[in-house]
């Protein structure tokens, strides 16, 4: 299905050739390269200075996002800046604060002159695709799936910090990422959808790290055969392969897609010039992608369903033992093999959703497959979230919502909440399938620490659909006999004329914001010393750490806007001991016994770990540490770009080490830190203090002169108060 091409090639006449010679000139041939250069300021092809075009973030970042730009010195919003809600919409946990949140972003779009969509209206990517996107453009998100190539529009996943910086009339600075050719060829067969396609991709390049902060470009004659929700729902789950980001060839069905939405001015053709270099290649025949299923707990855990129907026992205790080390000792016990029933595989729910599932096709195809059949398994519940209030209503004119609700589907607004683990949590031991983005452990909303622990799979809506017809045995859509072909879509801009508030470039210094109790300002940070004194408070042996297991996700969310509170649940399910252990370097005595000069000297936590960081965007992951008193992270690697520059942001050391051999309670010292960061050195000499002393070489991949700086302050703010 997916082929991997490890090493250059041409994409030449429509086919991926190996390449030959000097490939410095065809390397400007790709989408990517016209466009990143369009939108460098710094005159060097190769160090990057990027200015967005746009910015987007969502009720659990922008009041962060806005309150650091606000102690930074913003003024008004120098570009497009949308504020959408569809995280903390359901405004169910901590009393008044997610609609004190939602306030906020309004006064802050009056005030500094911003969009604002309401809560329920759309989800963030939903929106920006619908409203926002336009061919050659690129959009800054505070946002893992901030993904909209498949509109011709390069967009970016980032943590908070990064739209601080465009805010503040500042770049985006990174070298010229790799290109990655996906050519498409062939054809889907029914009852195969984008989330089948996707899932294959990211089992195919998630593990070897193939695409890792590289920019995938979609090319091929197996574009013209998918339509744009098709797109799109491929586009959005790049992020789990761990690129950059990623574009599409522009074509006719783009340009229709603009001209339905009332925007046909955003679009432009877009292809690569024949013979275009790529640094690597993949290959997908679409025409032999079959229905996938993603396993518990990561979507890179992808069989067929198939394969996974044929040998469901070993695949699920695999999924049952991983899902046990989650639990603590002799609390709770995790079962999965226990829904193999006479040959089947039944689970207890099924959920479409958010940016990859509820788009309008994939909902109206799963009607299709559902037909007339009820769902009428008490033990088998089905869930559809429309991603926007015009999908919503086009859904219900053609009849495919009503359809839905008579076979007994509850159909709910837009809300990203099934994807992070603040909706449709299942029950103890429950196994939810789900056209989502994510299933990371306790992405659900489960609570390993209290013995709770429920797991979801990653499926597409055609085949949740026909779990749902058969009464909820996992079944792949390809089994179905059914009509795929659907009512076409048509979309009503008034819904958003009506609801939207629109101020772009229109700001009100006489406005003023409106905080809410629970909005708290950053705490003091201090500028680093010149030497630097670590106490190891956390050692984590995961081959793979994730932001949610570095700040959880769910019910947290709502403490997003006060980063003291908030910081109290960091690393709670991975080690429920963090944070106490943390305060007590923050506001413990400095270890004078040592014979470290206190003066000179910068004492703080630090994380050590694998590879921190996979998932989310979200900067609390490194300001969480950053507010508990942490000054560094050492790691073998780090999972994503976005969690290194969150933690240089919040002015962290991010070290490298070739061994995660610390031990909690260890002192690492290094001696003229402040100097050798100063002289860009990319290994640090260092002292190992626990039961016995020992000499390690830290190190450090290259950082720009604004990103020393930054850590040298002490944090971003710092940075930018001078």
């Amino acid at each position: 299905m997916v082929k991997l091409i490890n090493k250059g090639v041409y994409y030449l006449n429509g086919k991926l050739v190996k390449a030959t010679g000097d490939v410095e000139q065809a390397k400007k041939g790709t989408i990517t390269y016209k466009i990143l250069s369009a939108h460098n300021v710094s005159g060097n092809d190769k160090k990057l200075n990027v200015k967005f075009d746009e910015i987007t973030s969502h009720d659990i970042t922008y009041v962060g996002i806005i309150q650091t730009a606000k102690a930074s010195g913003l003024e008004k919003f120098p570009l497009p800046y949308t504020l959408t809600n569809c995280h903390n919409s359901l405004c169910a946990v901590g009393g008044t604060i997610n609609e004190d949140d939602h306030v906020f972003g309004l006064s802050a779009a009056k005030k500094y002159g911003g969009a604002f969509v309401p809560p329920h209206l759309a989800v963030i990517h939903q929106y920006m695709r619908e409203m926002r996107a336009k061919c050659g453009s690129m959009i800054l998100g505070s946002d893992s799936h901030t993904r909209y190539g498949a509109l011709g529009t390069l967009a970016v996943g980032e943590g908070g910090p990064e739209l601080v910086k465009q805010l503040l009339n500042r770049t985006y600075d990174l070298d010229m990422p790799e290109v990655v050719a996906v050519n498409l060829k062939g054809r889907l067969r029914k009852g195969v959808g984008p989330h089948d396609v996707a899932l294959a991709l990211v089992k195919a390049t998630f593990k070897s790290g193939f695409v890792k902060n590289r920019v995938l470009e979609f090319v091929g004659t197996g574009i013209k055969s998918l339509s744009m929700d098709f797109r799109n729902g491929i586009d959005v789950m790049t992020t789990e392969t761990t690129c950059l980001s990623s574009v599409w060839i522009t074509d006719e069905k783009t340009r229709q897609y603009y001209v339905q939405h009332g925007r046909a001015e955003a679009y432009k053709e877009l292809a690569p010039e024949n013979g275009a270099y790529y640094d690597r290649g993949i290959t997908i025949n679409l025409s032999k992608i079959e229905p996938m299923i993603a396993l518990p707990f990561h979507p890179s855990n992808a069989y067929t369903i198939k394969d996974f129907l044929s040998r469901p026992y070993e695949l699920l205790k695999e999924a049952e033992e991983a899902g046990q080390k989650l639990l603590p000792e002799g609390k709770g016990q995790f079962k999965l093999t226990d829904k193999i029933k006479d040959g089947k595989v039944y689970v207890e729910q099924g959920v479409i959703a958010g940016c990859a599932g509820g788009m309008y096709e994939n909902i109206a195809e799963a009607s299709q497959i559902l037909g007339e059949t009820p769902i009428n398994n008490n033990d088998f519940t089905l869930d559809v979230y429309p991603s926007s209030q015009p999908v919503y209503k086009g859904l219900v004119e053609s009849g495919y919502i009503g359809k839905l609700m008579d076979n007994g589907a509850v159909i709910k607004t837009a809300f990203c909440g099934p994807c992070f683990g603040a909706g449709d949590v299942p029950q103890n031991n429950g196994l939810s399938i789900r056209h989502t983005t994510r299933n990371f452990e306790s992405r659900e909303g489960s609570k390993p620490a209290n013995g709770q622990l429920s797991a979801v799979a990653l499926m597409d809506a055609r085949s949740i659909a026909a779990t749902a017809k058969n009464g909820g045995a996992i079944t792949s859509a390809m089994e179905i006999e059914y009509s795929n072909k659907i009512k076409k879509y048509r979309f009503n801009a008034k819904i958003y004329q009506a609801r939207v508030f629109n101020g772009v470039q229109n700001a009100d210094d006489k406005a003023s914001l409106v905080y809410g109790p629970n909005i708290a300002d950053w705490p003091k940070m201090d500028a680093l010393k010149d030497n630097l004194l670590l106490k190891v408070v956390s050692v984590l042996q995961d081959a793979v750490t994730t932001t949610d297991e570095l700040i959880p996700s769910g019910e947290t969310s709502s403490y997003r806007s006060n980063p003291l509170k908030l910081a109290e649940f960091a690393l709670s399910r991975k080690d429920p001991t963090y944070v106490a252990r943390a305060k007590a370097v923050r506001d413990g005595e400095f270890p004078i016994e040592l014979g470290f000069d206190q003066n000179t000297t910068t004492y703080g936590s630090v994380v050590c770990s694998i590879k921190p960081g996979d998932g989310s965007a979200r900067e609390q992951a490194a300001s969480c540490q950053r507010v508990l008193g942490g000054v560094a992270n050492i790691a073998k690697e780090y999972a994503t770009k976005r969690y290194r520059s969150n933690l240089i942001n919040w002015g962290m050391l991010p070290f490298l080490a070739d061994k995660n051999d610390f031990n909690v309670g260890d002192y690492v010292y290094v001696e003229n830190v402040k100097e050798q960061l100063k002289n860009g050195a990319k290994e640090f000499k260092a002292k190992v203090i626990g039961q016995k002393t020992r000499e390690i070489t830290l190190k450090m991949d290259s950082l720009t002169d604004a990103e020393k700086q930054i850590i040298l302050k002490g944090c971003l703010i710092n940075y930018y108060k001078g």
